[in-house]
Parts: C-alpha cells; sequence; structure tokens
C-alpha cells in the first residue's frame, strides 16, 4: 500500500497543471489550520492537568451578562 505522501503526489499529478498550484496552497493553508488547533487542545489538556480549568456554570454566566448589560 502507497504512503499517504505517495498517494497525495499522484493525486496532485491527476490534476490539471492549472488547478496544482491551488490544490497545494489549500492542502498547506488546511494543514496550519490543524497545526494550530493541536498546539491550543494540547494548551488546553495541559491546562486542565495543571488544574487551571473549573467548572463553569453557563446559566450564572448568562445572569451575570444580562444584569451588567443594562449598567
Amino acid at each position: 500500500m502507497k504512503s499517504t505522501t505517495e498517494r497525495a503526489a499522484a493525486a496532485l499529478d491527476l490534476l490539471p497543471e492549472e488547478m496544482r498550484e491551488p490544490a497545494v496552497a489549500y492542502l498547506l493553508e488546511q494543514a496550519e489550520k490543524f497545526r494550530t488547533l493541536k498546539a491550543l487542545v494540547a494548551e488546553g489538556m495541559a491546562d486542565v492537568e495543571a488544574g487551571r480549568v473549573s467548572e463553569w456554570n453557563f446559566e450564572d454566566f448568562l445572569r451575570k451578562a444580562r444584569a451588567t448589560r443594562g449598567k
């Protein structure tokens, strides 16, 4: 079985020349978004493990938001 990289290269070869560059740009953009998301999830998990996360009461948050909105 071919590796993912080999399959991606083969798929790019199937595209017309004028579509290859935009396809690669799109893949790079998605990869960067994934890398950023992965880093943010890791940061959040580190916060949980270090005890920097507390229980959040959404109803209480809304109540306080509505109370301060009128001020």
